[in-house]
C-alpha cells in the first residue's frame, strides 16, 4: 500500500495503532465490548456469560473504565451496585468488531454465526463492512496507499501507488 516506510522505533509516536491495541488488542477486551453491546451491563452478568475470572474481568472491566470505553454508573435502587455502561468512544468501536466478526465467519469459522447482526428497521443481515474512499466508493488493498499527512495538502510531491504490474501481480498471487 504505497512506499511509506516506517521506522518500527517511532511507530508508536507516528501511528495510532499501537495506542488502540494496547486498550483492545486481547480477546477479554473484545468479548466483554460484544457482551455491552448486547446489554449487558452487570459484572455477573458478565462473568457468568463469558465465563471469565473474576479477577481478570475486573482487572479488563477497569481497563476499559480507565481508557473510556465503558462508564461506570451506580444504580438508582440500590447505590452500592453499579452498571458498566458504553460511552461513544466505546460504541465508536462498533464497526471494529463488526468488521472482526465478519472475518472470522468468513476465515475462521466453518459454521454460519448465530445470532446474526441485522438491520432493526428491515430484519436483513448487515453488509460487510469495507473500506469506502471519501466518496463512499468501496476500495480494495490495491486502490490504497499510505501518504505522509503533509502530502494532504498539495504542496509536497504525491508518493507513488502500485503500477498496474503491481497491481496484477498482487491480483494473481495473493488473491
Amino acid at each position: 500500500m504505497g512506499e511509506v516506510k516506517e521506522p518500527l522505533a517511532e511507530l508508536a509516536a507516528t501511528c495510532s495503532l499501537p495506542a488502540a491495541l494496547e486498550v483492545m488488542g486481547e480477546r477479554w477486551a473484545f468479548m466483554i465490548l460484544r457482551s455491552s453491546f448486547n446489554g449487558l451491563k452487570h459484572f455477573e452478568e458478565f462473568q457468568s456469560t463469558l465465563g471469565i475470572a473474576r479477577n481478570i474481568l475486573a482487572n479488563r472491566l477497569g481497563k476499559l473504565v480507565g481508557h473510556g470505553i465503558l462508564t461506570r454508573v451506580p444504580m438508582e435502587e440500590d447505590r452500592r451496585k453499579v452498571q458498566y455502561r458504553l460511552t461513544e468512544k466505546g460504541a465508536a468501536l462498533l464497526p471494529t468488531l463488526v468488521a472482526l466478526r465478519q472475518w472470522g465467519e468468513k476465515y475462521e469459522s466453518d459454521v454460519p454465526a448465530s445470532p446474526v447482526l441485522v438491520d432493526g428497521r428491515d430484519r436483513q443481515p448487515v453488509r460487510p463492512v469495507s473500506v469506502t474512499s471519501h466518496d463512499g466508493r468501496p476500495l480494495e488493498i490495491i486502490d490504497l496507499m499510505w501518504v505522509h499527512r503533509e502530502e494532504l495538502d498539495g504542496s509536497a510531491p504525491p508518493s507513488r501507488g502500485w503500477t498496474e504490474e503491481e497491481k496484477a501481480a498482487f491480483k494473481r498471487y495473493a488473491l
